[in-house]
């Protein structure tokens, strides 16, 4: 077998193993009720930790948060996702928004 073969199948069992196991180990139990409240902040979390640099850093140094545009752009979606928890809502407003700035500035 050639070293791509073996490099592309390595890649897909380390991407599908991590999302299988869990299904497969967890399915049909009842986990604690602290571990779903880590678990229902793990989203949270991640999504913070990619938008928060990109929102409000302009390279490496931290921009006022007036002057950034997409900060205007982000507010309503960050509303529309605590208010409903859609994806789907969150995303259009956070686009919706974006556009609307866009067209106007």
């Amino acid at each position: 077998m050639s070293k791509i073969w073996t490099v592309i199948i390595g890649g897909m069992l380390v991407t599908f193993l991590p999302r299988v196991m869990p299904i497969l180990f967890l399915s049909g139990r009842k986990m604690p009720r602290l571990v779903q409240k880590w678990l229902s902040l793990i989203a949270p979390a991640i999504l913070s930790a990619l938008l928060f640099p990109e929102l409000l850093l302009n390279g490496e140094s931290l921009e006022m948060f007036y002057t950034r545009r997409y900060v205007y752009a982000a507010l309503p979606a960050f509303f529309v996702a605590w208010k409903t928890k859609s994806l789907f809502g969150t995303v259009a407003t956070g686009i919706a928004s974006a556009a609307l700035l866009r067209f106007l500035f």
